[in-house]
């Protein structure tokens, strides 16, 4: 058939599972639909599998230097009419860049969708860009990088404790960029990077909202399925992480910071295709170690019975193509110093281990996730951004919606299994962020 390289899949898994309809188009582009009748409203996200972490070594901050340059003119479009025409029709819109993908979206009512899949459809391939475009647009990305990190002691510390963390992997570089390449950025850096992964092929449409699948695959076939797929597209290979045999620690020293703490991080494993039963457990992790201090594990320990910290947390997100992060951060409390903080916070995880998981508490996290994944689905644009975060990171519809039943079969063996793989400091950097010396004497 002339629109399907697959056959039509509706997808329904879980007993949780939205309604999903999947497509490719002959040129490679996958499109996915999911339906919510409830409201006039539609969501149109295009996701390019791009993000920082498939730029060229050098041009750091490529990837998102593009996304503002996608808002200029095309060859038919002036500069800026795609966000008018959104807000005229009382829409809106933004875009977004991740080390995985670049994003782009519109939120209308449902019978604009085919002027957003115009509008979008044609920058994907009629982009046209002017030397004043890259010089306006380089300011406007560095005055971000000013904004948003250099001018936040928090986001420098993150920015070399991923560098230390990751030493092969493009992890290890910021979305933003390092500034010294950003400042470098030029017209053939950005179109080198829209001309070979601005492509169908390389390119996920998800449409969520009061529309009909069959009318999206029509849509879709109208307006994106001209444009020709890339037949130079690279296999989705990085450079990957040799083996971290030692312990990495850093000292970040930035005179604005109001209270200092300690940062961990220690590499963990991505949510897999088909295996996504570790990083189930790695979510359970997160809740049980540092989740609310009433009821977490450091919270409990080091906030309540010692007073040790005013605040203690642990995140994870599998949401990556590649290996990403388990985080603990500890803020010890007025006149404990950061080396008893630190000691406290590993004694916590040490007693964690040793002790066990409270199966009520484990029950109650259970219902808690459960919860979560249910109201989920009252947002019909945060349902379609969390299917494009899952596909462009290597995951497939049944992944997303095989999630919730994988998060209910965890047990407590499965979490102790986890943390006793994962929390190796041979694997972690510590990050003391400090406003002077002075404090550590």
């Amino acid at each position: 058939m002339r629109l399907f390289a697959a056959a039509l899949a509706l997808v329904a898994t879980s007993a949780l599972a939205e309604e999903v309809t999947t497509f490719q188009l002959d040129n490679g582009m996958d499109v996915i639909v999911i339906e919510d009748h409830r409201a006039p409203v539609v969501v149109h996200m295009l996701w390019y599998r791009a993000g920082s972490a498939d730029e060229p070594v050098g041009a750091s901050g490529v990837a998102h230097f593009l996304e503002h340059l996608l808002f200029k003119a095309t060859d038919t479009v002036e500069s800026g009419e795609f966000q008018r025409v959104v807000a005229a029709n009382g829409g809106s819109d933004n875009a977004f860049t991740s080390f995985d993908y670049t994003g782009y979206f519109q939120r209308v009512a449902a019978d604009r969708l085919p002027l957003m899949m115009r509008y979008e459809a044609d920058r994907m391939n009629n982009l046209v860009l002017t030397e004043d475009d890259i010089v306006t647009e380089r300011g406007v990305i560095l005055e971000e990088r000013n904004q948003r990190t250099d001018n936040s002691p928090g986001a420098l510390a993150r920015e070399q404790m991923r560098a230390a963390q990751f030493l092969n992997h493009r992890y290890g570089v910021p979305i933003i960029g390092w500034r010294h390449e950003m400042e470098t950025l030029d017209m053939e850096d950005a179109l080198a990077f829209y001309d070979l992964y601005y492509s169908p092929n390389n390119a996920i449409l998800i449409v969520a909202g009061d529309v009909e699948p069959d009318e999206v695959l029509a849509l879709a076939e109208q307006y994106y399925g001209p444009i020709p797929r890339e037949p130079n597209l690279p296999e989705r290979i990085r450079s990957q992480e040799p083996p971290q045999t030692a312990e990495r620690r850093l000292i970040f020293e930035d005179a604005r910071v109001a209270q200092p703490y300690i940062a961990r991080s220690y590499i963990a494993p991505e949510r897999d295709t088909g295996a996504q039963e570790e990083a189930a457990a790695l979510t359970y992790l997160a809740e049980l170690l540092g989740g609310s201090p009433f009821t977490s594990a450091l919270g409990i320990a080091l906030q309540f019975d010692t007073t040790t910290a005013v605040f203690a947390g642990a995140f994870y997100d599998g949401l990556n193509l590649d290996d990403g992060t388990f985080e603990l951060t500890v803020v010890p409390a007025d006149g404990v110093n950061l080396q008893d903080a630190e000691d406290a916070m590993d004694a916590a995880i040490a007693a964690f281990l040793e002790n066990g998981i409270d199966p009520a508490r484990m029950e109650a996290l259970r219902t808690q996730l459960r919860a979560g994944e249910i109201y989920a689905r009252d947002d019909v644009g945060g349902l379609a951004r969390r299917y494009g975060m899952a596909l462009t990171s290597g995951l497939t519809v049944e992944d997303v919606q095989s999630w919730p039943d994988i998060l209910q079969a965890v047990n407590a063996e499965d979490v102790l299994a986890a943390a006793a793989r994962v929390l190796d400091r041979n694997q972690s950097v510590t990050s003391w962020v400090i406003p002077s010396r002075e404090v550590l004497q």
